[in-house]
């Protein structure tokens, strides 16, 4: 019997096995990603109260003139993760949301977090989301 890959059941797949040893605390949240084909989304939640308190999203409207300057590649050494990704509007769409959380995590008081990549492998949109939000101020 022949076994069709679905690569959403292998990435949820791992996406439990990792979050079986990251959770967020009161002192460090976790920073969650989902990605969509078209749209990225961001946030910061407290698993021992169970709530989020921070998101950001590529689909906010307010976020839409940010996103439409976002530069495609910003000045500086370019990160692992993104080579020969600087020219793509997602990987720059998924930056400026990296800034974008780190800002709002910010003001919240939020300095560190643990970086949940929901499964998904950290390269392209990912790594420039995690890549922002290390630009954005947030150490993880």
């Amino acid at each position: 019997m022949i076994k069709e890959f679905n690569a959403n059941k292998a990435r949820q797949r791992r996406h439990l096995r990792v979050r079986k040893k990251v959770s967020g605390t009161t002192n460090r949240p976790r920073l969650s990603v989902y990605r969509s084909g078209r749209h990225i989304y961001a946030q910061i939640i407290d698993d021992t109260l169970g709530s989020t308190l921070v998101a950001a999203s590529s689909v906010e409207s307010e976020l839409r003139n940010v996103l439409a300057t976002a530069p495609a590649a910003s000045e500086g050494e370019t990160p692992k993760g993104l080579a020969g990704l600087e020219t793509n509007h997602k990987v720059a769409q998924a930056r400026a949301i990296g800034r974008v959380i780190a800002e709002r995590a910010l003001a919240h008081g939020i300095k560190q977090v643990v970086f949940d990549r929901s499964g998904y492998l950290y390269h392209g949109r990912i790594a420039a989301l995690a890549t922002g939000a290390r630009e954005g101020g947030l150490d993880f």
